[in-house]
């Protein structure tokens, strides 16, 4: 049914979680008095996100179909030919977007009955989560810049929200204002960007900033000999660069591991942390036009995706290691980006959007059954009490680290031999790195794995000091629990371990189906652009037969190779001899120490960037407000005119000629001042 989409009921899609959280948020909380329960609050906004994911169910249908949106659904005003408006485009890209959103947060929101029941604020946190995808929503739907950066912001605002939830904890609160300040630095390239898009093609619209794309690649910068499309792109990506958690604004994303598991999955795993990743891809226009900021993204992805996955494999933290693996993740994403295969990142994007919430929700599982003991270390041997989330853990683990049959190694192989295939300077530094973190990934997930699930049971014993992990002992300090001696680990609720199930049949088969209409069929013909400057996709087209074929090719590569390893290498340090990490640490304790400490980049930003913001401020506080402003202009003029006041008060002594004199002065001076000077000429 080719045609154009109702606009009604694509507006009912961010409305309706919108609606479920007001209600929650309205009427469910202290400050409105508590009208309505638990129950009434989770069933209105499970039923709202419920109706937005039928919808764009229904939606993507369509799309495949033919069917597309791109209009306005609301002008807000315009201003000298300016229009700012709400509109949507919808099209595959964002059909496919709008389904991963919704059913993440679907899984979400039903996961959170089980692992918020003994919290207090569980209305508050359903409210939350509901603003969040209507944020979400409103991002990837728009079809101009306005509503880009408004669902841009609106995100970050709720993720600041939902990392601080537990407003009492000071690790909570110093993580969430880590995330907001961090996000802004990225934003403040983001919207120089679609300043300079403004400044020069005249419109907020993506179709008419697009349709000027040609006339834009020709335009330098005034004052400098750069492409202004290149700025352009480059301050985009910058936006990109922190909120898709690339090097450096990724510091923001480990700490975020302060709020509650299930946000964990929704955002900083499956939805707002590919944000970026999506608006670049939407761009696609813009960005096959400038090498210079495609191998700028290349390069940046590269360092993310290796030097991140380094330190997972040092975490013990279970929620910090699926974090870091997050960060390896969004660089995997990235440098397909850069590699000018954007089809290709989207492709990784959905299917980590499903194996990643799987793993989160699946560490949020165990830490239920370990009364909230996130410590790797006091864990072991979970599979025979844990079986569900066991096999779904797995299942989650095989994808990720890209074995061949399961989601993540048709989009995961396939960013790889894009890189390959890409001749864009920086590839190979970038295929260095994404081959190197094939080991890497599997070393980390199925150390997280055989510490979890096999192995001796170390629960239920008083903890013994671990060396080295300051970081642990915070959370230990503030969330850890644990299991009482004699306390066996307990399977979760249906509620908890229904979400794994589902998401776990996506991460196993969505990639078999999906990878050949995504990357070599039509699903984005006229929706992401290839220049012929860079002809990746099409080089890898010739090369791909079908999913069958590639996955028995796969058992043959050299990246099949290097993930066998990194999981015999992590079975026999974890299960078979442990000594051998204890070896590496004494011998590499200089290593340890470094990846420990996050490559110091906390204490650089906290000594360059904050230390230098604080000399600087005190320096102006200082000469500027105290010296200039209070000192000179408002002490300073006082003092003026109290001396002022000083010297002619002596004028006003009831003397007579007194009076004379001062009359005789003031002629004199307008004399002087009107009359021409005498020797003038």
């Amino acid at each position: 049914m080719a045609g154009q989409l109702n606009p009604n009921l694509l507006l009912a899609v961010p409305l309706a979680p919108l609606a479920g959280s007001a209600i929650a948020g309205l009427l469910g909380t202290k400050f409105f008095g508590n009208v309505i329960g638990r129950k009434t609050t989770h069933t209105v906004t499970i039923l709202g996100v419920l109706i937005a994911f039928l919808i764009s169910v229904q939606t993507l249908m369509a799309v495949m179909d033919g069917a597309t949106y791109n209009g306005t659904v609301y002008e807000w005003m315009t201003v000298a030919g300016l229009k700012l408006e709400v509109g949507f485009l919808v099209d595959s890209l964002t059909a496919m977007m709008m389904c991963v959103v919704t059913f993440v947060s679907l899984m979400v929101h039903i996961y959170t009955i089980g692992y918020m029941a003994e919290d207090e604020g569980y209305n508050r946190f359903f409210a939350y989560i509901s603003l969040f995808t209507f944020s979400m929503l409103m991002l990837v739907m728009s079809n101009n810049f306005l509503q880009l950066f408004f669902g841009w912001e609106a995100v970050g605002l709720v993720s600041y929200l939902l990392i601080g939830f537990w407003y009492t904890r000071p690790t909570a609160i110093y993580a969430n204002m880590k995330a907001f300040l961090v996000n802004r630095v990225g934003d403040f390239g983001f919207i120089l960007g679609i300043g300079l898009l403004l400044a020069y093609a005249g419109s907020m619209n993506y179709g008419e900033v697009f349709a000027k794309r040609s006339e834009l690649a020709t335009i330098t910068l005034p004052g400098t000999d750069w492409m202004l499309l290149t700025v352009a792109c480059i301050c985009l990506f910058i936006g990109a660069m922190g909120k898709s958690a690339q090097f450096p604004l990724h510091v923001w994303l480990p700490d975020s591991m302060e709020g509650p598991t299930p946000i964990s999955a929704l955002i900083h795993a499956a939805t707002m942390v590919t944000a970026g990743i999506f608006m670049v891809t939407r761009m696609s226009p813009l960005f096959e036009l400038s090498d210079t900021a495609l191998s700028f993204i290349l390069v940046i992805g590269a360092i993310t995706a290796l030097f991140m996955g380094f330190l997972g494999i040092i975490q013990n933290d279970i929620k910090r290691v699926v974090a870091y693996s997050t960060l390896s993740q969004l660089g995997y994403m990235t440098v397909a980006l850069g590699a000018s295969a954007y089809s290709v990142a989207v492709f990784h994007l959905m299917t980590h959007a499903f194996f990643k919430a799987l793993l989160f929700l699946g560490a949020g599982s165990v830490i239920i059954g370990m009364h909230h003991d996130q410590d790797m270390r006091n864990m072991g041997g979970l599979r025979k009490y844990m079986p569900i989330t066991w096999i779904t853990s797995l299942l989650g683990s095989l994808a990720l680290i890209g074995t061949p049959f399961f989601s993540g190694f048709y989009s995961k192989d396939s960013i790889i031999e894009a890189v390959r295939e890409s001749h864009l300077p920086g590839s190979g530094f970038a295929y260095f790195a994404v081959m190197a973190g094939v080991f890497v990934t599997a070393f980390y997930s199925f150390r997280m794995y055989f510490l979890v699930f096999h192995g001796e049971e170390r629960f239920g014993k008083a903890h013994h000091d671990h060396h080295g992990d300051h970081a642990d002992e915070e959370v230990a300090a503030d969330h850890h629990h644990g299991l009482a001696p004699g306390q066996k680990p307990h399977e979760s609720p249906l509620v908890v371990t229904l979400p794994l199930i589902l998401l776990a049949i996506p991460s196993v088969i969505i990639g078999f189906f999906a990878i050949k209409p995504m990357l070599y069929g039509d699903f984005f013909k006229g929706v992401i652009f290839f220049s012929e400057a860079h002809p990746t996709m099409a080089e890898m087209a010739h090369e791909f037969h079908d999913a069958v074929a590639m996955a028995l090719h796969g058992f043959t590569t050299p990246v099949f190779a290097l993930a066998l390893a990194g999981v015999v290498v992590a079975w026999y340090c974890y299960m078979v001899n442990p000594k051998v990490p204890a070896w590496f640490y004494d011998k590499f304790r200089a290593v340890h120490t470094l990846l420990e400490n996050k490559y110091y980049m906390d204490k650089i930003n906290e000594v360059v960037f904050a230390g230098g913001a604080r000399v600087l401020g005190g320096g102006l506080w200082k000469v500027g407000d105290r010296g200039l402003i209070d000192g000179l202009i408002v002490n300073g003029s006082a003092k003026v005119v109290a001396w002022f006041a000083v010297v002619t008060r002596h004028f006003q002594s009831g003397y007579l000629y007194h009076y004379a004199f001062v009359m005789l002065i003031g002629v004199l001076a307008f004399l002087l001042w009107f009359l021409p000077f005498p020797f003038a000429k």
